[in-house]
Parts: structure tokens; sequence; C-alpha cells
């Protein structure tokens, strides 16, 4: 069981004592996903896996809070908003803008890349760095922009 199973698995204990109902109810969803996967792959999870399930499971919710809104379902857009914030405790911390910059235009450096067909390369390497710590899609257009104006 990695670091963050365990971290998960005692966050799950507090609010069961603090009969944190719908806290609970969100991190049995994590955990459910976390043992599904474990069961279906037949591997055991280590951080890295766990974050990205994590962070799936807020791009879903973001989804679903985008055609809630078209919908005018407020309600559910409070329900998944709690969900993402709850969620989140579990991810490492958001990079900053100028820490993407960073991370992006080092990756450039390195692989001496100039146009977009480099893209690849440099993806291969942000990627490990931002996974879990920023949109993947953002830093992708960024990355793409950085080359087409070069």
């Amino acid at each position: 069981m990695s670091d963050l199973q365990k971290q998960i698995q005692d966050a799950a204990i507090v609010a069961m004592k603090a009969g944190e109902k719908q806290r609970l109810a969100v991190i049995r969803l994590m955990t459910s996903s976390m043992k599904q996967i474990e069961v279906d792959e037949r591997i055991e999870l280590d951080d890295a896996r766990v974050i990205a399930i994590l962070d799936k499971m807020v791009k879903q919710r973001r989804e679903s809070i985008s055609q809630f809104k078209t919908a005018g379902r407020d309600d559910l857009i409070k329900q998944e908003s709690f969900e993402i914030d709850i969620i989140q405790e579990f991810l490492p911390q958001a990079l900053s803008e100028e820490e993407i910059d960073t991370i992006v235009n080092q990756a450039i450096e390195q692989t001496s890349a100039n146009s977009i067909k480099d893209m690849g390369k440099v993806m291969g390497l942000v990627k490990p760095q931002i996974i879990g710590r920023a949109d993947m899609g953002e830093v992708s257009g960024r990355i793409k922009s950085i080359l087409s104006s070069s």
C-alpha cells in the first residue's frame, strides 16, 4: 500500500469517528476507484498511480460541473465542488504559472526542441514532473504555443 493510500485510509477513519458522512462518502469513492484498478490490473498502486487516479476523478467532476451549469443544477454543482475540494486535499500542491513555465522552458532547452514536431519529447520530460499538479491539457497548450512561435 502506498503512502498516499495509507493517508486516504487514515482520513476515512478520522471522518468516520467525527461523523462526517459526506466527507466519508467521497473518501470511500476514492478508495473504491483505487481498489477497482488494483483488482482489474492485479497490481499494487504506487503514489504516482494514485495521484493519476485522483486527478482523473477531479477532471470528471469538473466536466460534470460544466454540464450542470448548462442545465442550471446548482445543487449538483455544489456537491461536485465539495467532492473536488476533498479529493484535492490528497493531491500534491498545485504548481504556479511561473513554476509551470520554468519546467516547460527547461524541458525545451534540454531537448533542443524548436518545432511542434518535438512536442512529444518535451511532453515526455515535463509529464513526470507535473502530473497531478497541473492540468496537462493547459501545459500541452503552452508547450504548443511556445514551440509554434519559435
